[in-house]
């Protein structure tokens, strides 16, 4: 720790007023020292963290953080502000500020270092010493856990920072050491509750520690406080911490649930999965425990370890801000037998880990083929904008142009439009095989994707196109969990993912992709197409409606995807049909009525909406603009029965005009953005503000008969008093 921080690297007078020109005034001092090679580069990786969650803490703490390339070694720099900044803590400005800087491929024992000094900073009497040091040596030397420079005093509260069981640089000799358990019985322990165990456990009990004893090894307090005492056991917990980063949160989660475990009597041992690594709770330590609490903002490795348990899942910060809150919830939770699912078998594919044990396989496929529809639509968003381009500046026959690595004339709007196109066609050539692959992806993890993508390549060469790739994806992901469930001799289990399972599944997908079914699909492909291409007249706009009650049947949800799907699928080739391309046109426009609906409802009758739905009505013409379904879901969550209806009328008005003016539009997103793009823009625009129209009248009548809303958010025929406010100001996320 001793080269981690010195009394240049701190600013007692921190006279910043922003939590950026905070981090900068600090990290200028890292510059100087020769710590930072890019003032600028590190920065904008402080702020990108930043964006991820605020680094303010109770307490006046401000912890901004964050690996970089641009830091030649871990670093810490500390201010002190008179004046208090703001990081977003919820009890207000920062006055003390550590920036604290790893490098991108920093080793476990610094981020240990730097972890222990998140964990002092949850100790209130080292951060008023911090508060009372009167010289940056002080200051410095208290960070580091040494006695103050000879000749200066750091005040009352120095004594945390000298000492040698509460000082941070002790920790460095822990790092990477194995201390034997992740528990301590009442009786006897082999260090300070609360002190760290293991490198990634820590514990913290309601006993007091008697310093010598060894710890036993494995599992967790004894059933009684002391032998022979009678007192039953305390309450036993389980933690989880982890923050993107892994530096700061993590650690102070940590402490801060360990001390408040110790105040309540509670029995709290921590798995910390922090950038310094992780070891994992003893099996026993887990069994035995009486809850789990997991604080965390990224994903919780090995979760199913604490199914079938009490559980409180929060953020990271909530095990900072509010620890005793969580431990007292778990309690509750216990208390009433409230457990969280149990534990199943491993599934072996990503989506059965993931999914409801209840959910059946009509549930689990159509989840693994909106896996690969996912993504695949960049690549369909893609070469549809860039074709679309193409013919927008180089015109209709840009189909036509030689390839632009022949002829290619910087000066002419014909060549530039042809190299969209083209670029946009090769995009497109990458449909089927990426929809296969992320099928079997979604089936069978990493192993499923070459036999995958193969099968894709096969069925686009064979003609099948996308009901091809559908099933490519499904066969090769099936053919991976069959060769996964045979059993293989310990010798050849390392070459199985490398080897023997691309090899073996994909010649079996393209055997049954060449042979057996591949041009039967191309058949049926073949058949849908020319189907699509025959729809005229009435079979259109009836065609039209549907697609529209379908896109506005759930906003976004299954039905939603479905109809988005079968739109795509029509123009993920390079020369889709005029037919392909008005379904797709009137997808889009019955996606874009229900937001645009329940923004303009909430401008014209604002008295019927809640303050905070005035307030997401806002934000729905942006994102019905663009072709956001999602933006009406907060309105048809609180009110379906009279929301859905009305989208869906306006939806189906939407999607039959949209037919019947036969536009036609190739790009698959983009909203009012794409409308230079769209064939007949101006009638397809009709369409669109006649089901915004129909819905919007429909959802004011039928909440007109319910009557106004409060500003409380109750129905009534007088819910508003004479000249009363309408608009609260009221912010909303959208």
């Amino acid at each position: 720790m001793s080269d981690m921080i010195s009394a240049d690297l701190v600013d007692l007078d921190l006279s910043a007023d922003t939590k950026e020109a905070a981090a900068r005034a600090l990290a200028a001092r890292m510059v100087a020292r020769g710590r930072v090679t890019d003032l600028e580069g590190f920065l904008a990786d402080v702020a990108a963290r930043e964006a991820q969650m605020p680094t303010g803490l109770d307490g006046g703490i401000g912890i901004p953080h964050c690996r970089s390339a641009h830091v030649t070694e871990p670093t810490l720099a500390f201010g002190r502000s008179a004046t208090g900044i703001d990081f977003g803590a919820p009890d207000g400005p920062a006055d003390l500020v550590f920036l604290i800087a790893a490098p991108a491929g920093a080793d476990d024992a610094h981020l240990t270092i730097l972890s222990s000094l998140a964990r002092k900073l949850m100790d209130d009497e080292f951060t008023a010493a911090l508060r009372a040091a009167d010289s940056a040596g002080t200051a410095a030397a208290l960070i580091r856990g040494d006695e103050p420079p000879a000749g200066e005093e750091a005040g009352p509260a120095s004594v945390p920072g000298a000492t040698e069981d509460t000082a941070v640089a002790p920790a460095a000799a822990s790092a990477g050491a194995t201390a034997g358990s992740t528990g301590e019985t009442a009786a006897a322990s082999a260090a300070e509750p609360g002190t760290s165990t293991e490198p990634g456990t820590s514990t913290g009990t309601g006993a007091p520690a008697e310093p010598g004893v060894p710890v036993a090894p494995g599992g967790p307090a004894t059933d009684t406080a002391a032998p022979g005492s009678g007192e039953p056991r305390p309450f036993r917990i389980v933690a989880v911490t982890s923050c993107p980063t892994g530096i700061a949160h993590t650690y102070m989660a940590a402490e801060s649930l360990e001390n408040a475990g110790r105040e309540a009597g509670v029995e709290v041992v921590v798995e910390t999965q922090g950038s310094a690594g992780f070891t994992r709770l003893d099996p026993a330590v887990i069994a035995a425990a009486d809850g789990v609490i997991l604080a965390h903002d990224v994903p919780v490795r090995d979760k199913d370890r604490f199914a079938g348990k009490p559980t409180v899942d929060v953020g990271v910060k909530a095990g900072i801000n509010r620890p005793a809150e969580l431990i007292a919830e778990v309690r509750e939770k216990a208390a009433r037998g409230e457990v969280s699912a149990p534990a199943h078998a491993p599934a072996g594919t990503p989506v059965e880990r993931a999914g409801d044990a209840t959910e059946g396989y009509g549930t689990k496929l159509r989840t693994w083929l909106m896996s690969g529809v996912s993504y695949m639509v960049p690549f369909v968003a893609a070469g549809g904008l860039l074709i679309a381009l193409g013919f927008a500046i180089g015109g209709w026959q840009v189909d036509k142009a030689p390839s632009v690595m022949d002829h290619f004339v910087w000066t002419q709007t014909d060549s530039w439009g042809a190299l969209l196109f083209q670029i946009g066609g090769v995009a497109f050539k990458f449909l089927v095989p990426v929809l296969a692959g992320y099928i079997a992806y979604g089936m069978a993890d990493r192993p499923g994707l070459v036999p995958g993508f193969v099968g894709g390549a096969i069925a686009l060469d064979a003609g099948a196109g996308f009901l091809g790739g559908l099933a490519a994806g499904l066969i090769a992901g099936g053919v991976v969990l069959a060769i996964q469930r045979v059993r293989i001799p310990a010798v050849l289990r390392g070459i199985m993912p490398v080897v023997v399972i691309p090899l073996l599944s994909s010649a079996v997908t393209g055997f049954l992709m060449l042979v057996v079914i591949g041009k039967p699909i191309a058949s049926a492909q073949k058949g849908l197409t020319d189907w699509l291409s025959g729809l005229t007249g009435t079979n259109a706009v009836l065609l039209g409606a549907l697609l529209g009650l379908m896109m506005c049947f759930d906003l976004g949800g299954p039905v939603n995807k479905v109809a988005y799907a079968f739109a795509t699928a029509g123009i993920a080739v390079t020369d889709p049909s005029d037919s392909a391309m008005q379904i797709m046109a009137a997808v889009m426009a019955a996606g874009m009525v229900p937001p645009l609906a329940m923004a303009l409802a909430t401008t014209v009758r604002g008295r019927l909406f809640t303050p905070a739905e005035r307030e997401n009505g806002k934000a729905a013409w942006v994102l019905g603009a663009s072709f956001i379904s999602e933006g009406a879901i907060p309105f048809a969550a609180a009110d379906p029965l009279r929301v859905i209806p009305s989208a869906m009328a306006g939806g189906a008005l939407t999607g039959a005009l949209s037919m019947a003016f036969g536009a036609t539009l190739r790009a698959p997103h983009g909203g009012v953005f794409v409308v230079p793009l769209i064939g007949s823009p101006l009638l397809y625009l009709v369409a669109i503000a006649a089901g915004v129209c129909v819905t919007t009248a429909l959802v004011v009548l039928l909440k007109g008969m319910r009557g106004q809303v409060s500003e409380s958010g109750t129905a009534g025929p007088a819910a508003h008093p004479a000249g009363a406010r309408e608009d609260t100001g009221q912010p909303v996320a959208a």
